[in-house]
């Protein structure tokens, strides 16, 4: 049995609770919040985990790993505390704000025995080898377009004169951080590292970047990312090759995909799943990583997750993103 704690009560560490309770043998047992009243509630809707408002208890906590679902610019330091107090880290996605702080923390990791990885849903679904296969059968690609375009629940806040953090550079969020990542997984994975790579960002009153575009150029295709917080995308991604086309409805859960012959016929490859269901495999991999029985797919993860941080750098650089860190 595994016990595990929670950093976060958001919305997206009690889905991920729900998922990690599909997961035998991985058992909730405590939350850090810094409200002890907010972590109770949490708390309640499970059965009722140790609450904690001291970070230092909760990382000297009897928890064998944690689950970190804090806003971003917090990652590395929890991370790097959790881990000095011998925790298995599975954090949200982005891990860290700088590439070189996940390196510095996955040797650290490594040098202690102990499992530190990325929380994000396309590296741990079974559909991701589903479309891997369909991208074989296309034949020749030479462009794609991947769209994670989404109007952020906490817009109207933001309309009002609020200021949410995901809208709040000093937290290092901003749609390329939330929505833009899952755009550039699938291009790596794909597809490997560009040659060259263009982009720009529209940036809000806050300063946060509401909105952008990266070119992926390659010496045989062109891939385009297109991201957004303040717009609602309805058509969803596609892969193009000269046998047919892969479509992806989401990017982020691979729900729903489908492949079309150049005659128009569709074979679907996936189906719906609830978010909670496709967030047990997040936890199921994490279970087994720490066990040591899928330290090739860790290895591999963990390598992408790397690639994919210093993507986001050279991104954020060419758009001129900042961070009030």
């Amino acid at each position: 049995m595994i016990k595990f704690g929670v950093i976060g009560t958001g919305w997206i560490a009690e889905e991920f609770v729900k998922g990690a309770q599909i997961v035998k043998g991985f058992d909730f047992t405590a939350v850090y919040s810094r409200k002890a009243e907010t972590g109770k509630a949490f708390a309640d809707k499970f059965g009722g985990a140790k609450v904690y408002d001291d970070l230092n208890g909760f990382a000297q906590s009897e928890i064998d790993a944690v689950y970190i679902a804090s806003p971003n610019s917090l990652h590395y330091a929890q991370s790097r505390l959790m881990l000095e107090n011998g925790k298995h880290v599975l954090c949200e996605k982005p891990i860290t704000v700088m590439s070189e702080e996940f390196a510095e923390l996955r040797a650290f990791a490594d040098s202690r025995n102990l499992i530190y990885t990325e929380a994000i849903m396309y590296l741990h679904l079974p559909e991701r080898h589903i479309l891997k296969n369909a991208v074989n059968e296309i034949g020749k690609i030479t462009s794609a377009h991947f769209d994670f375009s989404q109007l952020s629940s906490k817009y109207a806040a933001f309309s009002r004169g609020e200021l949410p953090n995901i809208f709040n550079p000093k937290f290092a969020t901003g749609c390329l951080m939330d929505l833009g990542i899952y755009c550039i997984y699938p291009a790596l994975e794909l597809f490997g590292s560009p040659e060259k790579i263009s982009a720009s960002s529209g940036f809000m009153s806050s300063g946060a970047d509401g909105y952008g575009t990266a070119i992926f150029d390659y010496d045989d295709k062109q891939v385009t990312l297109t991201y957004s917080k303040l717009g609602q995308d309805r058509l969803g991604s596609q892969i193009f090759g000269d046998k047919g086309t892969i479509v992806l409805p989401s990017v982020s859960k691979l729900t729903d995909m489908a492949v079309y012959d150049n005659e128009g016929n569709k074979k679907a490859l996936s189906g719906d799943t609830e978010k909670h269901v496709l967030m047990s495999y997040e936890a199921e991999d994490f279970k087994e990583y720490i066990s040591g029985r899928k330290t090739g797919e860790y290895n591999y993860a963990n390598d992408l997750i790397y690639s994919v941080s210093k993507t986001m750098q050279e991104i954020r650089s060419l758009s001129s993103i900042r961070f009030d860190l």
